[in-house]
């Protein structure tokens, strides 16, 4: 029974990694590198949470993003305190062992990361009200506090995440018999590579948005010729 248990949870664990943990994951920063259109866009995106019918954000925020991120972090933790790390110094010759203590080891501190993050946005954000801490002006003043240090851990919570995702999606493929073959495995593991610095990258950009904001007159501008047309 109590190996049935752990294949169930182990399983479970996996797939809450990926739905719908990852895929908010994804969505999230896309939806935050609406920074780079400037303050208006994506303060846009925050009023449009705002205004959900208040039954619905509740299930959104807590039923499907809350709930599975717990599970997971949670039982996360309880995977790392029972992995074997004796063979971590002999671990540089094996790929997939690198990869193995790379993913405990970030899965930790994305675990860190994430309460703060919540803790400083959605809890700050319910007691004291969104536009006096997540709005564009706000957060980027919290990101520019203490020289900079803040937007320093923002950045390497968004790369240890995605990588964390992205490892945890080559084995998802694996522990659910997507990919059974070595070769689907290997091809499996180069896309989570590309994968993993897209979705960093995609993170940065929504940080770098809070600073430099490059589309934001693209609209303006893409919209002069069609008023001029208009006029004659």
């Amino acid at each position: 029974m109590a190996g049935r248990e752990s294949y169930f949870w182990h399983k479970l664990h996996s797939l809450t990694g990926i739905i719908p943990v990852g895929f908010y994951m994804v969505q999230h920063l896309t939806l935050n590198s609406f920074t780079l259109a400037g303050a208006d866009k994506y303060n846009g995106v925050i009023k449009f949470f705002e205004n959900l019918p208040t039954h619905l954000l509740l299930v959104l925020k807590y039923g499907l993003i809350w709930v599975p991120l717990i599970f997971h972090a949670v039982y996360g933790l309880f995977i790392y305190s029972r992995a074997d790390f004796y063979n971590a110094p002999r671990a540089k010759c094996y790929a997939e062992n690198r990869m193995f203590i790379w993913q405990r080891w970030s899965g930790v501190f994305a675990f860190l990361f994430l309460c703060y993050h919540m803790a400083t946005t959605s809890i700050a954000g319910t007691l004291y009200g969104p536009e006096k801490v997540i709005y564009y002006d706000r957060w980027a003043n919290h990101l520019s506090s203490y020289g900079y240090a803040i937007l320093v851990i923002y950045m390497l919570g968004v790369l240890t995440s995605s990588y964390h995702l992205s490892y945890g999606l080559w084995n998802f493929c694996i522990r659910w018999g997507v990919t059974i073959s070595e070769a689907a495995q290997g091809r499996m593991a180069k896309f989570s590579g590309v994968f993993c610095v897209l979705l960093t990258l995609l993170g940065w950009a929504a940080l770098l948005g809070f600073f430099w904001s490059p589309l934001e007159r693209t609209g303006h501008a893409e919209a002069a010729p069609e008023l001029q047309a208009r006029a004659y």
